[in-house]
């Protein structure tokens, strides 16, 4: 029992490092523009680039955790995503930025698939663990959206101070995966094949849905406070829209995968998180308050990335095959997801509202519930290959 809640707390603490690299920034998105004079399409990259590395470098987590070992491997991103975070407390250019969002984003990209192995490893029959991995990360969201503005005014406007100061979370999660690390556990991984299952259709359907999943999650991570600001609302009312959109997620990825493992059926949930981000965009179209569309823009994205990354859990049968089913559907869905904020801050920089953009993320939607209503899921032993 002690060694269940040992390897729970370091899931947490792992996940806990995966989003404020990302929401930090995407909080402060305007004053970073306004600070160093730079266009909504330069910053939309410091959350571009990192989900795009997130994808690029995915398929290497698994072959590092081959060479090196799960737990030494995930210590190591660890280390890469507290590194990138601290180095913002170094200098307020964009270069230091973008090198530091690179940084980061492959330290994310190795620690995603591999906490997916963690759990098919240390929890093999309980799949409804991965809502402490997506709350974990809510939660991580959460701390850098909502208070990365406050320290940020109450340190005189020290941008790189506001910005690296996470690098703690890191530090701590690091003390306790030391541990781990030194105990070297690594798999026999001889006989088994690391390829990514490229050829299987429904890992395919899986990193399709991961794709569109993510492009919604982090084109409105990115400018929900921006559109709100767009919107006419106050620059604290915006950025406190998207702490209550990180927020609202937390009891939603509580509740999802675990009604998902005791009832079945996550394709109904699946479609269901879905209108609720569609709701909330035709909210956003109407002439009403935001707040209504920011609780269902947030209760479908609590929903959606859980079971995301639960699916390739509940649909293989040991730690390495989950790894690359998750190194696959993250690779593909990341990098598809990197170009959603890119995408709208193109668009904005073209037609100079939000309008369009909220129509190009309905078209999204529309497509991501096509790729759900596709797939047929349930565990079949001779459909699980590589």
């Amino acid at each position: 029992m002690i060694k269940k809640i040992f390897y729970l707390a370091a899931l947490f603490l792992a996940a806990l490092n995966l989003r404020p690299i990302i929401t930090s920034v995407a909080s402060m998105m305007s004053m970073i523009q306004s600070d160093l004079g730079v266009s909504a399409l330069t910053a939309s990259l410091l959350t571009t680039l990192p989900v795009l590395c997130m994808g690029v470098f995915a398929p290497v987590a698994t072959k590092l955790s081959r060479r090196f070992g799960l737990e030494r491997t995930l210590f190591f991103s660890i280390f890469l995503i507290t590194i990138a975070t601290g180095l913002r407390g170094t200098s307020q250019t964009v270069t230091i930025l973008l090198t530091t969002a690179f940084a980061g984003g492959v330290g994310i990209s190795f620690a995603g698939p591999l906490l997916s192995s963690f759990i098919k490893k240390y929890f093999p029959k309980s799949p409804g663990i991965v809502s402490v991995y997506s709350i974990s990360m809510t939660v991580g969201a959460a701390l850098a959206s909502g208070l990365t503005i406050p320290i940020y005014l109450r340190s005189e406007h020290n941008l790189p101070l506001a910005l690296s100061c996470w690098a703690i979370l890191g530090v701590i999660a690091m003390i306790l995966w030391l541990g781990l690390a030194r105990q070297n556990q690594q798999a026999d991984l001889a006989d088994v094949p690391l390829r990514l299952p490229l050829r299987n259709k429904k890992a395919i359907q899986f990193t399709l849905f991961f794709g569109f999943m993510s492009s919604m999650f982090y084109s409105l991570t990115a400018w929900i406070s921006p559109i709100a600001l767009d919107f006419g609302n106050s620059p604290q009312y915006a950025a406190m829209l998207l702490t209550i959109f990180t927020l609202i997620q937390i009891p939603v990825a509580l509740l999802v995968p675990n009604i998902v493992n005791r009832l079945g059926k996550p394709k109904l949930f699946l479609i269901l998180c879905s209108l609720s981000e569609l709701i909330g965009l035709l909210f956003l179209l109407l002439p009403m308050p935001i707040l209504p569309a920011v609780i269902f823009l947030g209760i479908g994205a609590g929903g959606l990335f859980p079971l995301a990354l639960m699916l390739p859990i509940i649909e293989t049968r040991t730690p390495e095959e989950a790894g690359t089913w998750s190194a696959m559907s993250q690779m593909g869905g990341y990098i598809m997801g990197g170009f959603g904020p890119f995408l709208i801050g193109l668009i904005f920089d073209i037609s100079g509202h939000f309008q369009a953009a909220i129509v190009a993320m309905l078209a999204i939607v529309m497509l991501m519930i096509g790729v759900q209503l596709s797939m047929k899921l349930g565990k079949k032993r001779d459909e699980v290959s590589n």
